[in-house]
């Protein structure tokens, strides 16, 4: 349903009706409300973030305008060319803009930014809102308004045409879920194995060996003689120090116990959990133990076409149905160049064009359209000698 004059001058006095709250329920949870900044604690879960978000955010992003021959040409006239390649906002390059709502989007499960728009209602910047300062909410027209909270607490209103707004996967249609949401229960054992091997190396690395007294003991006894072997042998810096014991005292030592060799192999297997999760292979963000020269090369060919396609599609279509109207979506749309990745690729490509076009079921300017290269100019014919 299109926002009537009706709608919005009610939704600027704040008289519009919220059907519900459309906020992802996970924030409640312990792992989620404390922060996405826990779960990207673990290295597998920061790499993978990092692996998506600099990707995405590095690949050029073009506005390109159709042509009357059914081709594309750039088309930095427009404002909008600018605040997706080059500046997003006064304090943002494009980068650190794109870079920063894929993160987002990838930890939260939803990104969010205030769109800016010229006296001709063309797109001037894009500000990034805050993560977590905003809610989600459908009005009884079936749209969706965003009441943003500044750091004093106050709230603004801005409805669906002023908000981009990138989803991860969504359950409702309306807010995107993450996969630290998803699987919030990968990613607890997984903090707890690194908590677990935090509190043994800081307890003195490992129960090194055991002490066995021939005598029984008063509970006084062993209390001080507890006390006394944790200060001089617990703790990292105590590490490797010989242990001395007089009376009728052995000293038994233990070696790595199955329950550790255990914990080792638990937390290689949460490596491949978490790159599970986010679908990146385990060789891009340096889980190598699987890993070799043909396998590495085509594992980058399988993160571009299954891990960034979803996401490079995302950022496509929100530029289509937010930053440009119905009118400009007949002539401008927005594409990432993904040339560069693939590019490792290129004598497959090459054998692949040349067989097309001596087979005759594909033209050079077809080709030069797929590796976003402007037509040929038309040839012009020499003049025979003498005329």
């Amino acid at each position: 349903m299109r926002t009537t004059l009706l709608d919005r001058a009610l939704s600027f006095v704040g008289l519009e009706r919220r059907a519900y709250n459309a906020q992802d329920p996970s924030w409640n949870h312990p792992l989620i409300s404390s922060g996405p900044a826990k779960a990207e604690s673990l290295s597998a879960a920061y790499a993978c973030v990092a692996a998506i978000s600099e990707t995405i955010a590095s690949l050029p992003l073009i506005l390109y305008k159709r042509t009357a021959d059914d081709g594309r040409e750039r088309a930095p006239e427009n404002p909008l060319y600018r605040v997706l390649h080059d500046q997003a906002n006064e304090l943002q390059t494009a980068l650190e803009f794109r870079e920063m709502m894929q993160a987002n989007t990838l930890l939260r499960g939803n990104a969010h930014a205030e769109i800016i728009r010229g006296n001709d209602g063309q797109v001037t910047a894009l500000v990034p809102l805050l993560p977590g300062r905003v809610t989600t909410l459908q009005l009884d027209n079936d749209r969706l308004a965003y009441d943003v909270t500044d750091t004093k607490g106050r709230v603004r209103r801005l409805l669906q045409h002023e908000v981009l707004h990138l989803r991860h996967r969504s359950d409702n249609g309306l807010v995107g879920v993450s996969p630290i949401t998803a699987s919030r229960e990968t990613f607890e054992l997984a903090l707890s194995e690194r908590d677990h091997g935090n509190s043994t190396y800081t307890n003195g690395t490992r129960l090194s060996g055991i002490l066995k007294f021939k005598q029984s003991l008063k509970p006084e006894q062993l209390e001080q003689i507890r006390e006394t072997w944790h200060k001089r042998h617990a703790g990292t810096d105590n590490s490797g120090r010989i242990a001395i014991t007089y009376g009728d005292v052995d000293y038994v030592p233990t070696s790595m116990s199955m329950e550790d060799a255990q914990w080792l192999e638990s937390r290689q297997f949460s490596v491949e959990e978490i790159a599970r999760l986010f679908r990146v292979p385990p060789t891009i963000i340096g889980d190598l133990r699987h890993g070799n020269y043909s396998n590495s090369v085509e594992m980058n060919r399988v993160f571009v076409v299954h891990t960034l396609r979803r996401h490079m599609t995302m950022w496509e279509q929100a530029i289509s149905s937010s930053l440009l109207t119905p009118a400009s979506r007949q002539l401008y749309f927005a594409e990432h160049s993904v040339e560069g990745l693939l590019r490792g690729d290129s004598t497959n490509r090459a054998d692949f064009y040349s067989k097309g076009i001596a087979d005759g079921w594909l033209l050079i300017d077809e080709v030069r359209k797929y590796e976003n290269l402007p037509k040929l100019p038309p040839r012009q014919e020499k003049p025979e000698a003498g005329i």
